[in-house]
């Protein structure tokens, strides 16, 4: 499948807010649970104006996957990542992966910071992410842990000085 990553614009607000409530509602959880976490899968023209997002097109222009990166300097967070179920296992979510890494090394970042949903932790294990501990919140009086993930960006290499001693 033959996508480009671009960057979101305001109009695209109810596509990604969308895909976020599909891809979350995939793996079966409560309903009542999607409607709790409603603001956090809510995107607006507001923050896609104030945040890095990006989105994966196909070659008809369709909105298949998006994601937005957070934070500042050296520690930016991977704030969402979301891919539509029909396109699961197509690679989609390794290409926004590799975007946000490229993006954030760009923005002087040292680390991605991912605070992960419990069934997409084997996929950032898979782009290179390691598990670092968990966060709990509190789920309708039943803690809910999600791991806590980094992946860490390669430092660029010191400069070569033939003439130099070490």
């Amino acid at each position: 499948m033959t996508i480009r990553i671009v960057r979101a614009r305001p109009e695209h607000a109810v596509r990604l807010t969308q895909i976020a409530h599909a891809a979350k509602s995939y793996w079966g959880y409560p309903a009542q649970w999607i409607e709790l976490w409603r603001n956090q899968l809510t995107i607006t023209e507001a923050y896609i104006e104030a945040n890095e997002v990006y989105a994966a097109v196909d070659a008809d222009d369709v909105i298949l996957g998006f994601y937005a990166l957070g934070g500042e300097g050296e520690k930016r967070t991977l704030e969402h990542l979301w891919v539509q179920p029909q396109s699961f296992g197509a690679g989609v979510g390794r290409q926004l992966f590799t975007h946000a890494v490229a993006r954030a090394q760009t923005l002087g970042a040292r680390v991605i910071e991912i605070e992960s949903d419990p069934h997409a932790e084997g996929f950032y294990q898979r782009m290179g992410a390691e598990t670092i501990g968990e966060v709990t919140y509190d789920m309708e009086g039943s803690p809910r842990r999600l791991p806590l993930m980094a992946y860490m960006l390669q430092k660029p290499n010191p400069p070569f000085h033939p003439d130099s001693e070490e």
